[in-house]
């Protein structure tokens, strides 16, 4: 899956608008000057940047979606069921679309104040969901509360859409397709440190994850600490998902189908081999879908939110088809 990885990465990087040779990509990779000073100051300051927020986007949400459908025991869970996602849509909402209400006058929002916004809004819900946490000790009712979270910030952001200016509207639902070919090489490597504590977290949580898959007086028989245990699922997954949505929008299908996906191929339930391969799995997946949206040789960038739901969305079908029974 690395070399599969890898082999993406150089295809997603020479696929564009502007069609580099695969040569002189890989040349340009390893230190060799391209040919065309063009093609370098492309693949440097567009592509790579963008290549890699595809790998982290990818990866952060498969991996917070694997953790939320193990902690809930429900194949339907996602990373957004907490409403850690929906609290990062409502802090850009209300950048966005609070000129109409509170007067500001529309003015074009700057992706690094939309990401600052957003980042505030996901951030304020993690820590309602972990204050909650603390008090319920019933998983399932965390679940609903985490839904009516969701339900809370729809809500007002409806409220938001109503008033709002039509360039307003405009500007937030572009926000909505989601993309990775905004930030800068800075705002890069801000996601991948979050990225990767959300991971160390992960990764501390292995045996707590397998012991959960047997139900929580299971677990407890194991010595496993449930609150402990949920509560670094829950910042891990707030780390992962909301921190994906600040930067790039909300990305539909990937952290709700590659945990599938993934049990799919490597045949177990087993985390100490689902942890990483979520992470490559939704890595590649994402790569593909970023190299589908970029339509190689024209100037059009389709919505990333569109292309994975309709190269992934059948996929997922055709599993469910072919084996009845899922793993979980």
């Amino acid at each position: 899956m690395i070399l599969v990885l890898i082999l993406c990465f150089c295809i997603n990087i020479s696929l564009g608008s502007v069609e580099i040779p695969f040569s002189a990509t890989l040349g340009e990779l390893l230190g060799y000057r391209a040919t065309e000073d063009s093609w370098s100051y492309i693949i440097w300051e567009y592509r790579l940047p963008k290549a890699f927020t595809a790998i982290l986007v990818g990866g952060g949400l498969s991996l917070s979606g694997l953790l939320m459908q193990t902690l809930f025991r429900n194949p339907l869970a996602g990373p957004f069921v907490l409403g850690i996602s929906s609290g990062a849509s409502l802090g850009a909402a209300l950048l966005i679309l609070g000129g109409g209400i509170f007067s500001f006058g529309y003015v074009l929002i700057s992706d690094l104040a939309l990401t600052l916004a957003s980042s505030l809004g996901s951030i304020l819900v993690l820590l309602t969901v972990v204050a909650v946490a603390r008090r319920v000790k019933d998983t399932m009712a965390l679940l609903i509360i985490g839904l009516m979270f969701a339900s809370i910030t729809a809500a007002v952001v409806t409220i938001l859409s109503y008033f709002a200016k039509a360039e307003e509207l405009q500007q937030y639902i572009f926000w909505t397709f989601g993309t990775v070919g905004n930030l800068s090489s800075s705002q890069v490597i801000i996601l991948g440190v979050i990225c990767f504590l959300g991971l160390l977290l992960s990764i501390s949580t292995i045996k707590s994850l397998n012991a959960l898959l047997l139900g929580e007086s299971y677990a407890r028989s194991l010595g496993v600490r449930i609150g402990r245990s949920r509560n670094l699922i829950i910042i891990a997954t707030g780390l992962l998902a909301g921190s994906v949505t600040a930067f790039a929008g909300p990305i539909a299908f990937i952290g709700l189908a590659v945990p599938h996906l993934t049990r799919q191929l490597f045949n177990t339930t087993d985390h100490r081999i689902l942890v990483p391969g979520v992470v490559l799995y939704g890595a590649i997946l994402l790569l593909l879908c970023d190299t589908i949206a970029q339509l190689p040789s024209s100037s059009y960038i389709l919505p990333i939110n569109a292309i994975t739901s309709i190269v992934g969305a059948p996929v997922v079908i055709w599993l469910l088809l072919r084996r009845r029974n899922m793993i979980f």
